[in-house]
Protein backbone atom coordinates (compact mmCIF):
# COMPACT_ATOMS: atom_id res chain seq x y z
CA UNK A 1 0.00 0.00 0.00
CA UNK A 2 1.81 3.19 1.23
CA UNK A 3 0.48 6.64 1.99
CA UNK A 4 1.34 9.76 -0.01
CA UNK A 5 0.89 13.47 0.64
CA UNK A 6 1.89 16.73 -1.01
CA UNK A 7 1.18 20.46 -0.56
CA UNK A 8 2.03 23.66 -2.45
CA UNK A 9 2.37 26.58 -1.82
CA UNK A 10 2.26 26.94 1.96
CA UNK A 11 4.72 28.50 4.44
CA UNK A 12 4.15 25.59 6.83
CA UNK A 13 4.35 22.91 4.15
CA UNK A 14 6.73 20.69 6.13
CA UNK A 15 4.71 20.71 9.33
CA UNK A 16 1.46 20.11 7.41
CA UNK A 17 3.01 17.23 5.48
CA UNK A 18 4.22 15.55 8.67
CA UNK A 19 0.71 15.85 10.13
CA UNK A 20 -0.74 14.43 6.93
CA UNK A 21 1.59 11.44 7.24
CA UNK A 22 0.41 10.88 10.82
CA UNK A 23 -3.12 10.53 9.44
CA UNK A 24 -1.89 8.06 6.82
CA UNK A 25 0.28 6.01 9.20
CA UNK A 26 -2.08 3.01 8.86
CA UNK A 27 -1.02 2.69 5.21
CA UNK A 28 2.60 1.98 6.05
CA UNK A 29 4.58 1.58 9.25
CA UNK A 30 8.01 0.68 7.95
CA UNK A 31 9.47 4.06 6.98
CA UNK A 32 8.59 7.70 6.39
CA UNK A 33 10.08 10.62 4.51
CA UNK A 34 9.58 14.20 3.33
CA UNK A 35 11.16 16.17 0.49
CA UNK A 36 10.74 19.97 0.39
CA UNK A 37 11.82 22.73 -1.95
CA UNK A 38 12.73 26.28 -0.98
CA UNK A 39 13.65 28.39 -4.01
CA UNK A 40 16.28 26.34 -5.81
CA UNK A 41 17.30 24.37 -2.71
CA UNK A 42 15.90 20.92 -1.90
CA UNK A 43 15.73 19.33 1.56
CA UNK A 44 15.23 15.63 2.30
CA UNK A 45 14.61 13.81 5.54
CA UNK A 46 13.61 10.12 5.70
CA UNK A 47 14.27 7.09 7.85
CA UNK A 48 12.98 3.69 8.88
CA UNK A 49 10.31 3.79 11.57
CA UNK A 50 6.97 5.36 12.38
CA UNK A 51 6.16 8.98 11.59
CA UNK A 52 6.53 9.88 15.26
CA UNK A 53 10.06 8.41 15.25
CA UNK A 54 11.18 9.85 11.93
CA UNK A 55 9.74 13.34 12.50
CA UNK A 56 10.42 13.87 16.17
CA UNK A 57 10.71 17.22 17.89
CA UNK A 58 13.85 18.44 16.10
CA UNK A 59 13.65 16.53 12.81
CA UNK A 60 12.17 19.37 10.76
CA UNK A 61 14.49 22.06 12.11
CA UNK A 62 16.67 23.45 9.37
CA UNK A 63 14.32 22.24 6.63
CA UNK A 64 12.58 24.84 4.50
CA UNK A 65 10.11 25.12 1.69
CA UNK A 66 6.62 25.93 0.49
CA UNK A 67 6.44 22.75 -1.61
CA UNK A 68 6.55 19.43 0.20
CA UNK A 69 6.03 15.76 -0.67
CA UNK A 70 5.70 12.99 1.95
CA UNK A 71 5.46 9.20 2.04
CA UNK A 72 4.85 6.40 4.55
CA UNK A 73 6.09 3.04 3.34
CA UNK A 74 4.67 -0.44 3.38
CA UNK A 75 7.18 -2.46 1.41
CA UNK A 76 6.22 -4.74 -1.42
CA UNK A 77 8.81 -4.08 -4.12
CA UNK A 78 12.28 -3.64 -2.64
CA UNK A 79 13.80 -4.83 0.60
CA UNK A 80 13.37 -3.06 3.92
CA UNK A 81 16.30 -0.62 4.07
CA UNK A 82 16.95 3.10 4.06
CA UNK A 83 17.79 3.21 0.33
CA UNK A 84 14.28 2.02 -0.47
CA UNK A 85 12.49 4.63 1.61
CA UNK A 86 10.61 7.37 -0.19
CA UNK A 87 10.22 10.04 -1.43
CA UNK A 88 12.86 9.11 -3.98
CA UNK A 89 14.80 12.21 -5.00
CA UNK A 90 17.26 12.89 -7.79
CA UNK A 91 18.79 15.90 -9.52
CA UNK A 92 18.63 15.26 -13.26
CA UNK A 93 19.40 17.13 -16.48
CA UNK A 94 15.80 18.40 -16.47
CA UNK A 95 15.92 19.49 -12.83
CA UNK A 96 14.87 18.25 -9.39
CA UNK A 97 12.52 15.27 -9.26
CA UNK A 98 11.06 13.66 -6.13
CA UNK A 99 8.42 10.97 -6.15
CA UNK A 100 6.11 9.32 -3.62
CA UNK A 101 4.40 6.27 -5.07
CA UNK A 102 1.54 4.03 -3.96
CA UNK A 103 0.98 0.95 -6.11
CA UNK A 104 2.88 -1.63 -8.11
CA UNK A 105 4.22 -1.44 -11.67
CA UNK A 106 3.98 -4.82 -13.33
CA UNK A 107 6.37 -3.90 -16.16
CA UNK A 108 8.98 -2.26 -13.90
CA UNK A 109 11.65 -4.92 -14.46
CA UNK A 110 11.18 -4.80 -18.22
CA UNK A 111 11.58 -1.02 -18.22
CA UNK A 112 14.54 -1.19 -15.85
CA UNK A 113 16.35 -3.72 -18.04
CA UNK A 114 15.81 -1.54 -21.10
CA UNK A 115 17.14 1.58 -19.40
CA UNK A 116 20.14 -0.22 -17.90
CA UNK A 117 21.11 -1.37 -21.38
CA UNK A 118 21.21 2.32 -22.32
CA UNK A 119 23.48 3.15 -19.37
CA UNK A 120 21.04 4.06 -16.62
CA UNK A 121 22.23 3.38 -13.06
CA UNK A 122 19.63 2.48 -10.42
CA UNK A 123 20.19 3.31 -6.76
CA UNK A 124 17.36 1.19 -5.27
CA UNK A 125 15.31 -1.94 -5.92
CA UNK A 126 12.02 0.02 -5.89
CA UNK A 127 9.82 0.04 -8.97
CA UNK A 128 9.13 3.71 -8.17
CA UNK A 129 12.65 4.67 -9.28
CA UNK A 130 11.77 3.54 -12.80
CA UNK A 131 9.38 6.51 -13.11
CA UNK A 132 12.13 8.98 -12.22
CA UNK A 133 14.47 7.47 -14.82
CA UNK A 134 11.77 7.66 -17.46
CA UNK A 135 11.31 11.36 -16.75
CA UNK A 136 15.04 12.00 -16.78
CA UNK A 137 15.42 10.24 -20.14
CA UNK A 138 12.29 11.64 -21.76
CA UNK A 139 12.81 12.93 -25.31
CA UNK A 140 10.38 15.75 -24.46
CA UNK A 141 11.73 18.95 -22.92
CA UNK A 142 8.29 20.26 -21.94
CA UNK A 143 7.41 19.02 -18.46
CA UNK A 144 3.84 18.13 -19.40
CA UNK A 145 4.90 16.17 -22.45
CA UNK A 146 7.62 14.47 -20.39
CA UNK A 147 5.05 13.38 -17.79
CA UNK A 148 2.64 12.07 -20.43
CA UNK A 149 5.43 10.21 -22.25
CA UNK A 150 6.79 8.67 -19.03
CA UNK A 151 3.48 7.65 -17.46
CA UNK A 152 2.28 6.33 -20.80
CA UNK A 153 4.92 3.59 -20.60
CA UNK A 154 3.80 2.30 -17.21
CA UNK A 155 1.63 -0.77 -16.70
CA UNK A 156 0.03 -1.51 -13.37
CA UNK A 157 -1.20 0.47 -10.39
CA UNK A 158 0.03 3.87 -9.33
CA UNK A 159 -1.07 6.92 -7.44
CA UNK A 160 1.76 9.44 -7.49
CA UNK A 161 2.65 12.68 -5.74
CA UNK A 162 5.70 14.32 -7.27
CA UNK A 163 7.87 17.38 -7.05
CA UNK A 164 9.06 18.41 -10.52
CA UNK A 165 11.21 21.50 -9.88
CA UNK A 166 8.71 24.09 -8.57
CA UNK A 167 5.58 22.14 -9.56
CA UNK A 168 3.59 19.67 -7.43
CA UNK A 169 2.14 16.86 -9.55
CA UNK A 170 -0.46 14.21 -8.76
CA UNK A 171 -1.52 11.34 -11.00
CA UNK A 172 -3.42 8.04 -11.00
CA UNK A 173 -3.28 5.14 -13.42
CA UNK A 174 -6.18 4.93 -15.83
CA UNK A 175 -7.79 2.04 -13.91
CA UNK A 176 -7.82 4.01 -10.65
CA UNK A 177 -6.59 1.10 -8.53
CA UNK A 178 -5.33 3.28 -5.65
CA UNK A 179 -7.02 6.34 -4.12
CA UNK A 180 -5.79 9.93 -4.40
CA UNK A 181 -7.71 13.08 -3.52
CA UNK A 182 -7.28 16.81 -4.01
CA UNK A 183 -7.88 19.37 -1.26
CA UNK A 184 -7.31 23.02 -0.42
CA UNK A 185 -5.87 24.77 2.63
CA UNK A 186 -5.71 28.56 2.55
CA UNK A 187 -4.18 29.33 -0.87
CA UNK A 188 -2.46 25.93 -1.12
CA UNK A 189 -3.56 22.71 -2.80
CA UNK A 190 -3.05 19.31 -1.19
CA UNK A 191 -2.78 15.80 -2.64
CA UNK A 192 -3.35 12.87 -0.27
CA UNK A 193 -4.11 9.16 -0.34
CA UNK A 194 -7.19 9.58 1.84
CA UNK A 195 -9.49 12.37 2.99
CA UNK A 196 -8.66 11.69 6.66
CA UNK A 197 -5.33 13.45 6.00
CA UNK A 198 -7.18 16.51 4.75
CA UNK A 199 -9.39 16.46 7.85
CA UNK A 200 -6.43 16.38 10.22
CA UNK A 201 -4.72 19.42 8.71
CA UNK A 202 -7.98 21.38 8.39
CA UNK A 203 -8.12 21.28 4.59
CA UNK A 204 -11.24 21.21 2.44
CA UNK A 205 -11.85 18.24 0.14
CA UNK A 206 -12.30 19.34 -3.48
CA UNK A 207 -12.52 16.09 -5.43
CA UNK A 208 -10.69 12.87 -6.26
CA UNK A 209 -7.91 12.93 -8.82
CA UNK A 210 -9.59 10.99 -11.61
CA UNK A 211 -8.25 7.73 -13.05
CA UNK A 212 -5.83 8.58 -15.87
CA UNK A 213 -5.57 12.24 -14.81
CA UNK A 214 -2.40 14.28 -14.24
CA UNK A 215 -2.79 17.35 -12.02
CA UNK A 216 -0.14 20.12 -12.14
CA UNK A 217 -0.18 22.42 -9.12
CA UNK A 218 1.69 25.71 -9.61
CA UNK A 219 2.13 28.52 -7.14
CA UNK A 220 -0.76 30.48 -8.62
CA UNK A 221 -2.83 27.97 -10.60
CA UNK A 222 -3.76 24.33 -11.11
CA UNK A 223 -3.88 22.50 -14.44
CA UNK A 224 -5.22 19.09 -15.42
CA UNK A 225 -4.55 16.69 -18.29
CA UNK A 226 -6.36 13.46 -19.16
CA UNK A 227 -4.15 12.07 -21.91
CA UNK A 228 -4.70 8.33 -21.63
CA UNK A 229 -8.31 7.88 -22.72
CA UNK A 230 -10.86 5.87 -20.81
CA UNK A 231 -10.43 2.35 -19.51
CA UNK A 232 -12.75 0.65 -17.12
CA UNK A 233 -12.33 1.53 -13.46
CA UNK A 234 -10.79 -1.17 -11.32
CA UNK A 235 -10.73 0.34 -7.82
CA UNK A 236 -9.11 -1.94 -5.25
CA UNK A 237 -12.03 -3.33 -3.23
CA UNK A 238 -9.64 -4.25 -0.41
CA UNK A 239 -9.33 -0.54 0.36
CA UNK A 240 -12.94 -0.64 1.59
CA UNK A 241 -12.53 -3.99 3.34
CA UNK A 242 -9.30 -3.40 5.25
CA UNK A 243 -6.77 -0.74 4.31
CA UNK A 244 -8.42 2.68 4.33
CA UNK A 245 -9.36 4.46 7.53
CA UNK A 246 -13.10 4.28 8.30
CA UNK A 247 -13.35 8.07 8.57
CA UNK A 248 -12.01 8.48 5.03
CA UNK A 249 -13.94 8.86 1.82
CA UNK A 250 -12.23 6.98 -0.98
CA UNK A 251 -13.37 6.59 -4.57
CA UNK A 252 -15.99 9.17 -3.63
CA UNK A 253 -17.65 7.27 -0.76
CA UNK A 254 -17.28 6.67 2.98
CA UNK A 255 -15.37 3.62 4.22
CA UNK A 256 -17.26 3.26 7.53
CA UNK A 257 -20.62 2.96 5.77
CA UNK A 258 -19.27 0.42 3.28
CA UNK A 259 -17.96 -1.80 6.09
CA UNK A 260 -21.23 -1.45 7.97
CA UNK A 261 -23.09 -2.71 4.89
CA UNK A 262 -20.70 -5.66 4.62
CA UNK A 263 -21.66 -6.63 8.17
CA UNK A 264 -25.37 -6.29 7.48
CA UNK A 265 -25.05 -8.47 4.40
CA UNK A 266 -23.22 -11.16 6.42
CA UNK A 267 -26.07 -11.18 8.93
CA UNK A 268 -28.53 -11.77 6.09
CA UNK A 269 -26.45 -14.48 4.44
CA UNK A 270 -25.46 -16.32 7.63
CA UNK A 271 -27.95 -15.84 10.48
CA UNK A 272 -26.92 -17.61 13.68
CA UNK A 273 -28.21 -17.77 17.24
CA UNK A 274 -25.57 -16.36 19.57
CA UNK A 275 -25.19 -14.29 22.72
CA UNK A 276 -23.01 -11.53 21.31
CA UNK A 277 -21.24 -10.19 18.23
CA UNK A 278 -17.65 -9.05 18.62
CA UNK A 279 -15.09 -7.70 16.15
CA UNK A 280 -11.43 -8.37 15.79
CA UNK A 281 -10.27 -4.76 16.32
CA UNK A 282 -9.84 -2.46 14.59
CA UNK A 283 -10.72 -3.17 10.98
CA UNK A 284 -13.46 -5.65 11.90
CA UNK A 285 -15.32 -3.20 14.16
CA UNK A 286 -17.53 -1.54 11.58
CA UNK A 287 -18.68 -4.74 9.90
CA UNK A 288 -19.43 -6.13 13.37
CA UNK A 289 -21.61 -3.10 14.15
CA UNK A 290 -23.53 -3.71 10.92
CA UNK A 291 -23.92 -7.41 11.71
CA UNK A 292 -25.24 -6.64 15.20
CA UNK A 293 -27.64 -3.99 13.90
CA UNK A 294 -29.07 -6.31 11.24
CA UNK A 295 -29.26 -9.42 13.43
CA UNK A 296 -30.40 -7.84 16.71
CA UNK A 297 -27.61 -9.67 18.57
CA UNK A 298 -25.82 -7.44 21.12
CA UNK A 299 -22.52 -5.90 20.04
CA UNK A 300 -19.63 -6.17 22.49
CA UNK A 301 -15.92 -5.43 22.41
CA UNK A 302 -14.58 -8.82 23.43
CA UNK A 303 -10.94 -7.95 22.81
CA UNK A 304 -9.15 -4.73 23.68
CA UNK A 305 -6.49 -3.48 21.33
CA UNK A 306 -3.16 -2.13 22.49
CA UNK A 307 -3.02 0.99 20.31
CA UNK A 308 0.73 1.27 20.65
CA UNK A 309 1.11 -1.81 18.46
CA UNK A 310 0.81 -1.41 14.70
CA UNK A 311 -1.09 -3.40 12.09
CA UNK A 312 0.09 -7.01 11.95
CA UNK A 313 -0.78 -7.70 8.32
CA UNK A 314 1.50 -4.98 6.93
CA UNK A 315 4.56 -5.92 8.95
CA UNK A 316 7.28 -7.06 6.54
CA UNK A 317 8.59 -10.01 8.57
CA UNK A 318 6.63 -13.03 9.84
CA UNK A 319 8.49 -13.02 13.18
CA UNK A 320 7.35 -9.42 13.78
CA UNK A 321 3.79 -10.32 12.81
CA UNK A 322 3.74 -13.27 15.25
CA UNK A 323 4.96 -11.14 18.16
CA UNK A 324 2.51 -8.36 17.47
CA UNK A 325 -0.43 -10.76 17.26
CA UNK A 326 0.25 -11.80 20.85
CA UNK A 327 0.64 -8.36 22.37
CA UNK A 328 -1.83 -6.47 20.21
CA UNK A 329 -5.16 -7.81 21.56
CA UNK A 330 -6.26 -8.89 25.01
CA UNK A 331 -9.62 -10.61 25.71
CA UNK A 332 -12.24 -9.32 28.14
CA UNK A 333 -12.85 -12.56 30.04
CA UNK A 334 -15.93 -11.46 31.95
CA UNK A 335 -17.73 -10.66 28.68
CA UNK A 336 -16.70 -13.88 26.89
CA UNK A 337 -17.05 -16.49 29.63
CA UNK A 338 -19.61 -19.20 28.72
CA UNK A 339 -20.92 -17.15 25.78
CA UNK A 340 -21.81 -18.14 22.22
CA UNK A 341 -19.82 -15.60 20.25
CA UNK A 342 -19.95 -14.46 16.63
CA UNK A 343 -16.47 -13.17 15.75
CA UNK A 344 -16.20 -10.75 12.82
CA UNK A 345 -12.95 -10.71 10.82
CA UNK A 346 -12.31 -8.43 7.85
CA UNK A 347 -10.31 -11.11 6.00
CA UNK A 348 -8.21 -14.23 6.43
CA UNK A 349 -4.89 -14.23 4.57
CA UNK A 350 -2.55 -16.86 6.00
CA UNK A 351 -4.81 -18.09 8.79
CA UNK A 352 -2.12 -18.10 11.46
CA UNK A 353 -3.23 -14.78 12.98
CA UNK A 354 -6.88 -15.87 13.17
CA UNK A 355 -5.84 -19.17 14.73
CA UNK A 356 -3.87 -17.39 17.47
CA UNK A 357 -6.79 -15.07 18.23
CA UNK A 358 -9.28 -17.94 18.42
CA UNK A 359 -7.00 -19.77 20.83
CA UNK A 360 -6.94 -16.66 23.03
CA UNK A 361 -10.74 -16.41 22.97
CA UNK A 362 -11.08 -20.09 23.91
CA UNK A 363 -8.71 -19.59 26.83
CA UNK A 364 -10.83 -16.62 27.92
CA UNK A 365 -13.81 -18.97 28.36
CA UNK A 366 -15.90 -18.55 25.20
CA UNK A 367 -18.36 -21.44 24.93
CA UNK A 368 -18.80 -21.32 21.12
CA UNK A 369 -16.98 -19.34 18.46
CA UNK A 370 -18.55 -18.68 15.06
CA UNK A 371 -16.36 -16.68 12.71
CA UNK A 372 -17.80 -14.53 9.91
CA UNK A 373 -15.46 -12.92 7.36
CA UNK A 374 -16.53 -9.74 5.58
CA UNK A 375 -15.10 -10.73 2.20
CA UNK A 376 -14.85 -13.93 0.12
CA UNK A 377 -11.86 -16.32 0.45
CA UNK A 378 -8.59 -14.79 -0.76
CA UNK A 379 -7.31 -17.22 -3.40
CA UNK A 380 -5.09 -15.20 -5.74
CA UNK A 381 -2.02 -12.97 -5.22
CA UNK A 382 -2.15 -9.28 -6.04
CA UNK A 383 -0.17 -7.69 -8.88
CA UNK A 384 -1.19 -4.16 -7.96
CA UNK A 385 0.40 -3.29 -4.64
CA UNK A 386 -1.01 -5.44 -1.83
CA UNK A 387 1.54 -7.78 -0.31
CA UNK A 388 -0.52 -10.93 -0.43
CA UNK A 389 1.95 -13.79 -0.14
CA UNK A 390 2.60 -16.67 -2.49
CA UNK A 391 -0.45 -18.48 -3.77
CA UNK A 392 0.52 -21.56 -1.81
CA UNK A 393 0.64 -19.45 1.39
CA UNK A 394 -2.87 -18.07 0.86
CA UNK A 395 -4.77 -20.51 3.00
CA UNK A 396 -7.98 -20.40 0.92
CA UNK A 397 -6.07 -21.08 -2.31
CA UNK A 398 -5.33 -24.65 -1.30
CA UNK A 399 -7.83 -25.57 1.44
CA UNK A 400 -11.59 -25.82 1.76
CA UNK A 401 -13.59 -23.67 4.16
CA UNK A 402 -14.18 -26.74 6.35
CA UNK A 403 -10.43 -27.36 6.54
CA UNK A 404 -9.77 -23.71 7.42
CA UNK A 405 -12.50 -23.88 10.10
CA UNK A 406 -10.73 -26.79 11.78
CA UNK A 407 -7.30 -25.20 11.39
CA UNK A 408 -8.42 -21.94 12.97
CA UNK A 409 -10.38 -23.77 15.66
CA UNK A 410 -13.86 -22.26 15.37
CA UNK A 411 -17.21 -24.01 15.60
CA UNK A 412 -18.34 -22.55 12.29
CA UNK A 413 -16.80 -20.39 9.58
CA UNK A 414 -18.53 -18.45 6.81
CA UNK A 415 -17.20 -16.00 4.24
CA UNK A 416 -19.32 -13.27 2.67
CA UNK A 417 -20.18 -14.20 -0.91
CA UNK A 418 -18.65 -12.32 -3.83
CA UNK A 419 -22.13 -11.17 -4.80
CA UNK A 420 -22.88 -10.02 -1.25
CA UNK A 421 -19.61 -8.09 -1.03
CA UNK A 422 -20.21 -6.32 -4.33
CA UNK A 423 -23.82 -5.56 -3.39
CA UNK A 424 -22.54 -3.85 -0.24
CA UNK A 425 -20.25 -1.49 -2.14
CA UNK A 426 -21.26 2.13 -2.88
CA UNK A 427 -20.31 1.79 -6.57
CA UNK A 428 -21.43 -0.63 -9.30
CA UNK A 429 -19.64 -3.98 -9.28
CA UNK A 430 -17.88 -3.33 -12.60
CA UNK A 431 -15.97 -0.45 -10.97
CA UNK A 432 -13.83 -2.74 -8.77
CA UNK A 433 -10.84 -5.03 -9.04
CA UNK A 434 -11.75 -8.35 -7.37
CA UNK A 435 -8.82 -10.36 -8.75
CA UNK A 436 -7.66 -11.55 -5.31
CA UNK A 437 -11.02 -13.32 -4.97
CA UNK A 438 -11.81 -14.49 -8.50
CA UNK A 439 -8.49 -14.38 -10.41
CA UNK A 440 -9.86 -11.96 -13.02
CA UNK A 441 -7.01 -9.48 -13.38
CA UNK A 442 -7.86 -6.14 -15.03
CA UNK A 443 -4.36 -5.92 -16.53
CA UNK A 444 -2.70 -9.09 -17.67
CA UNK A 445 0.76 -9.28 -16.14
CA UNK A 446 3.78 -10.25 -18.23
CA UNK A 447 4.03 -14.03 -18.36
CA UNK A 448 7.26 -14.21 -16.37
CA UNK A 449 5.90 -11.92 -13.64
CA UNK A 450 2.64 -13.89 -13.48
CA UNK A 451 4.54 -17.13 -12.96
CA UNK A 452 6.83 -15.60 -10.34
CA UNK A 453 3.95 -14.06 -8.40
CA UNK A 454 1.84 -17.19 -8.51
CA UNK A 455 4.81 -19.22 -7.25
CA UNK A 456 6.54 -16.77 -4.91
CA UNK A 457 4.10 -13.92 -4.27
CA UNK A 458 3.71 -10.26 -5.16
CA UNK A 459 6.37 -7.74 -4.19
CA UNK A 460 4.72 -4.59 -5.50
CA UNK A 461 5.95 -1.04 -5.04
Amino acid sequence: MCGIFGIYPHKQALEITSLGLYALQHRGEEAAGIVSRNGSKVYLHKSLGLVSDVFGENALKGLRGELSVGHVRYSTTGSSNIKNTQPFYTKSRIGDIAIAHNGNLINAQELKNSMEEKGALFQTTMDSEVIVHLLAHSPNKDYKEAMVWSLGQLQGAYSLVMMFNDILIGSRDSFGFRPLCLGRLDAAHILASETCALDLVGATYIRDVEPGEIVFIHKDKIESLKPFGNSRCAHCIFEYIYFARPDSNIFGHNVYLARNRLGREMAREFPHESDLVMPIPDSGVYAAIGFAQASGIPFEIGMIRNHYIGRTFIQPKQLTRDFRVKVKLNPVKDILKDKRVIVIEDSIVRGTTSRARVKTLRQAGAKELHMRVSCPPLKYPCFYGIDFPTKKELIAAKHSIDWIKDFIGVDSLEYLSLEGMLKSMPLPKDKFCTACFDGKYPIKAPRKLSKNILERGSRGG
